[in-house]
């Protein structure tokens, strides 16, 4: 390790021998977690879900909460399927996603997405609720969840609501959640052609420079494109995704809506890309985005021959 990025971590990272101390809050049904957040005073408490984030955050003092609330014994770890809709409670591992067959079949953009997460150990505690809640722009799975309609069902004093994901969504560690809200669940409405790619400097390394969504949606029916490592979260663009008129786009079609994706981008340069080397990445990922979900349609059944 060279003495540079030594000096990094020491710097982002609380002194070793520095105790970290809070209380551990284990609520055992959604209404006392409701009821517990409703009672804390701001910024005092967190919420645990997986805790690859929430555990980091607090080792490298980027959070001090006073108190913790585990999600642990919420009855929120489940997969089922409604018709073709997906319902996916907020504390279920995405492991357990990554190894559903159906889910890998009907939505193989989600199944990319959560497959391009960290590593298989990583994969065992984080949540997508989790991913929701800290709104990283860099996420590899919010683009999907935005393509792919998924809407957020939360739990909060005043009951149950649901909402588009994108409206969820404000900013890094920031959303539309009030302060005593929890994501109860996701829903995706149906199944869906779809693809996930991204580009990153170095395949084990976690933090996407760009992050490019497709979806089909026969439901609606219309194209979804969203991207990731916008600033200061992922988007769809619906300019791009108006240049698709049908299910098949020409290829004409698709090189058009790869340039409007990359020309209406909000990208910016940093560490890991410089805006104009994320545009040319756009362009290209879009373009090989939109035939992957095309090719992945099922195809059209051959016209009957007429009985002689």
């Amino acid at each position: 390790m060279s003495s540079l990025v030594a000096h990094r971590k020491a710097i982002n990272r609380r002194p070793v021998g520095v105790r970290v101390s809070f209380q551990l809050v284990q609520p055992a049904t959604p209404e006392e977690a409701v009821r517990l957040l409703a009672g804390a005073s701001a910024g005092q408490m967190s919420v645990l879900g997986g805790g690859t984030d929430l555990l980091i955050d607090i080792d490298q003092a980027r959070a001090s909460p006073r108190q913790v609330l585990s999600l642990r014994k919420m009855p929120w770890r489940y997969l089922r399927w409604e018709g073709s809709s997906l319902v996916v409670g907020s504390t279920l591992p995405l492991r357990t996603l990554e190894l559903d067959r159906r889910v890998q079949q009907q939505l193989p953009g989600l199944w990319e997405a959560i497959r391009d997460v960290g590593s298989p150990a990583l994969r065992a505690r984080a949540t997508l609720g989790g991913n929701v809640g800290r709104c990283s722009p860099a996420s590899d799975l919010l683009p999907m969840l935005i393509a792919l309609d998924a809407r957020v069902r939360i739990l909060g004093p005043s009951g149950v609501r649901e909402h588009p994901v994108d409206l969820v969504l404000q900013e890094s560690r920031k959303t539309n959640l009030g302060p005593a809200e929890l994501i109860e669940s996701l829903i995706f409405p149906s199944a869906a052609p779809s693809t996930y790619m991204w580009q990153r400097v170095q395949p084990v390394n976690d933090i996407s420079q760009v992050g490019v969504a497709t979806a089909y949606l026969p439901d609606a029916p219309h194209w979804r494109i969203a991207l990731g490592g916008l600033q200061p979260r992922a988007r769809r663009l619906s300019e791009a995704e108006a240049v698709l008129r049908s299910a098949r786009p020409t290829h004409l079609e698709q090189e058009l809506a790869a340039q409007e994706a990359a020309r209406r981008a909000e990208f910016v340069s940093d560490k890991r890309a410089t805006e104009s080397y994320r545009r040319r990445l756009v362009a290209v990922m879009v373009r090989r985005a939109l035939q992957t979900t095309i090719d992945r349609m099922p195809r059209p059944a051959a016209a009957r021959k007429p009985s002689r």
